[in-house]
């Protein structure tokens, strides 16, 4: 589990950064899959 968080660290802090300003600020479809787009990228 710990080698998994190391790994996919930066991955986890942008998603989890996503979902707590799209809660903030109301959900943007958009914006979202802009985000998810660039995170897989």
């Amino acid at each position: 589990m710990k080698e998994f968080v190391i790994k996919y660290k930066k991955p986890i802090i942008i998603t989890a950064s996503i979902i707590i300003l799209q809660l903030i600020w109301g959900f943007d479809p958009k914006f979202c899959l802009i985000n998810l787009i660039w995170l897989l990228v």
